[in-house]
């Protein structure tokens, strides 16, 4: 930005603070630049992940250009363990980048270059790893009191450590010298912890640190750890609280467990990332699937607080309230994504609000202080199980607003339909699996002559770890999703070889997972698109603006080809989930797509950062890059300049932050 335009767009700031009746700071530059900084995962405590920047705008957005790059520390370790793709978020404030690396390294980059500043190395990778793939940070935590400016991150090796945001040394007030050895403080010693990791950043409310956890799936073993969620000092490092994820005995909601399975289940944990209400002093946990995630004939009853969200006063570890959005789950659906703190008016009435969107398809909102549904949600009654010891819900909740973002359940109607011949063939594969409505039970392999269950959106499908943004200025949500259905069956341990299993009969459960291989017609889906969409959800009426598809997707495959179909959003291999998210700016919705062939599969490295139109989704624009993208996109300003961050590549691919600006002589 020049120099006249940026004394104007400081005054306009100055303008904003007085017409809000705000009390504007005598430094009217400071903030300025604090509205262009991005302090959390989220950008603020309520993940909204949105920006009122807009030097970048429709007009420019073509105009974009690699800025600088930075090169993970990971390779300088000589690549200790394999990572995957490279998520982290970045952060921006007090005039650095803080960047953590996938073996979780920090790391303070210039703003304006990428100079390395600092790097610090909690050497996490020399502690025993856990088992589960892919091993990666997700981000880290900005926090101060005014005074001393941390950086907190939770790492692989199961550590919490402080990190002065200044000079990149731990701080040796925060534990034992800047670090919390998170091996302990659940309650029981008799924990095998070598299965327990994290990866997704902590959240500080006021004066207190709030961790999760990441913990081993699908395992043959009873005795995985729980994912209780505790809490600390954000100065000293000093053990503050515990909220147990499984209620121990004589707790509240501890009979939602009975036959004293909480004993000996495990996972319910908050792999995610989280958000917080300063003001009312409430952090919301997004808890997942407990123990083995498909079968629960070891663990009857609805099995709170599994697939919730739950709000816990942060200074206490009190719960406030909850909600259960699938009792006794055994379709793997986690709440995989930080609820967004919302302030939206419905009916004429303001309501500070939460809105927690989910593998579902659906969007749970709640009155954040009390949890009162802001439009009713319904228990409906669902299919029972057929499988020996399974005993599920027999009723579901489902919102009466706002409408599924995704497609939800699978008959006839929904399978490809391109051709007739398509048709025919597409009918032929189905008559092979279990079809039904969302919640349709697992069956046993075999069972009727079927393989497995297709289900619908599978447990990478609907909005994973992205989550949503939300746009204050017009009270609209904004989520990204993908199908992503799967055909699953359960197998009897006694008489296979499963996934976890080493020898027949090892397993303490009676059946496990199979994943089935799923080939639609001439390699194409087996459902109708869109596979992948974008949702604008206006949350003060409950109704969505609009939903777009996300890609081509297999318009170019040559069964098709020739019909000239429109966009029909990318597909994902089976399994996987959609990366990144979308950033809301002033005048732009942002996100990227990945380099695709075909039949929708994701090719070996490149992508697109793109621009779309937040009232309709129309795309604007979008730069090519040489680099796969996975983080989440952030942006800053730095000395009158607006910037996009992105984390990408990993695997095959070098890691490395990509940072765009417009050339030098346009800002």
């Amino acid at each position: 930005m020049k120099p006249l335009a940026y004394r104007r767009y400081l005054m306009a700031i100055s303008l904003i603070y007085v017409l809000a009746g705000c009390s504007p700071s005598t430094n009217v530059e400071s903030n300025a630049e604090r509205m262009g900084e991005w302090p959390h995962h989220g950008k603020d405590l309520a993940s909204s992940k949105y920006s009122p920047l807009e030097q970048i705008n429709p007009d420019n957005f073509n105009q974009l250009e690699v800025a600088w790059r930075w090169e993970s520390a990971d390779r300088r370790l000589g690549d200790v363990f394999a990572t995957g793709h490279y998520t982290a978020t970045p952060l921006m404030v007090g005039g650095k980048v803080y960047a953590a690396t996938s073996h979780g390294q920090v790391a303070a980059l210039n703003p304006a270059t990428g100079q390395q500043l600092w790097l610090y190395d909690p050497r996490s990778w020399a502690r025993t790893m856990y088992t589960s793939l892919p091993r990666r940070t997700r981000g880290i935590e900005y926090w101060t009191d005014g005074e001393i400016e941390r950086i907190f991150v939770a790492t692989l090796g199961r550590q919490l450590v402080s990190i002065d945001a200044v000079t990149g040394k731990p701080d040796p007030n925060f534990g034992t010298n800047g670090v919390v050895d998170l091996e302990g403080d659940l309650g029981s010693t008799d924990i095998d912890t070598s299965k327990m990791s994290h990866g997704a950043p902590p959240i500080v409310v006021r004066n207190t640190v709030i961790v999760g956890s990441k913990i081993d799936d699908y395992v043959s073993k009873l005795g995985n750890p729980p994912g209780h969620v505790r809490a600390y000092d954000a100065y000293t490092g000093e053990f503050k609280w515990r909220f147990h994820t499984i209620p121990q005995e004589n707790e509240p909601f501890a009979y939602t467990w009975p036959e004293y399975s909480s004993k000996t289940m495990g996972n319910t944990n908050v792999w995610t990332m989280m958000a917080a209400d300063e003001e009312l002093g409430y952090v919301y946990l997004p808890t997942s699937t407990p123990t083995n995630d498909y079968y629960g004939g070891e663990r009857h009853g609805d099995n709170l607080f599994a697939e919730s969200l739950v709000c816990v006063n942060a200074e206490t570890g009190e719960r406030v309230w909850h909600f259960q959005t699938v009792h006794h789950g055994i379709w793997d659906y986690d709440i995989a994504s930080a609820p967004n703190l919302v302030d939206v008016e419905v009916d004429g009435q303001l309501i500070k609000a939460v809105a927690q969107v989910s593998k579902t398809g659906f969007t749970y909102v709640f009155d954040r202080a009390t949890g009162e549904p802001v439009w009713p949600i319904e228990e409906k009654p669902v299919p029972p199980s057929l499988v020996p010891g399974e005993k599920l819900s027999p009723t579901q909740p489902f919102p009466t607003k706002p409408p599924p973002f995704e497609r939800q359940g699978v008959s006839e109607d929904d399978l490809v339909d391109f051709t007739p011949e398509i048709k025919e063939e597409a009918l032929k594969i189905a008559k092979t699996l279990q079809l039904g409505p969302m919640f349709e039970p697992l069956i046993v392999e075999g069972a009727g002559g079927k393989i497995g269950t297709f289900n619908l959106p599978g447990p990478g499908g609907g909005a994973s770890f992205q989550g949503a943004s939300f746009d204050p200025d017009t009270g609209i949500l904004y989520v990204e999703s993908h199908t992503g259905p799967i055909v699953m069956s359960l197998v009897s341990t006694a008489d296979n070889v499963t996934r976890s299993q080493t020898e027949l009969g090892t397993s303490d459960f009676r059946y496990e997972i199979k994943y089935q291989p799923m080939e639609g017609p001439q390699g194409l889906p087996l459902i109708k698109p869109p596979y992948r969409r974008m949702t604008a959800i206006d949350l003060k009426a409950g109704e969505h603006v609009f939903q777009i598809p996300v890609g081509d997707g297999p318009i170019d495959h040559p069964a098709i080809k020739h019909l000239n179909l429109p966009p029909m959003g990318s597909r994902y291999p089976s399994g996987s989930v959609v990366e990144g998210g979308i950033l809301v700016t002033k005048t732009l919705l942002i996100s990227f797509l990945a380099t695709l062939d075909e039949l929708g599969d994701r090719v070996a490295h490149g992508g697109f950062l793109r621009a779309q139109d937040k009232a309709t989704g129309q795309l604007l624009g979008q730069v090519e890059i040489d680099r796969s993208l996975h983080g989440a996109p952030i942006t800053y300003m730095y000395e009158g300049r607006q910037y996009i961050a992105v984390a990408g590549g990993g695997g095959s691919e070098k890691a490395e932050l990509v940072v765009f600006s417009l050339p030098e002589n346009n800002n």
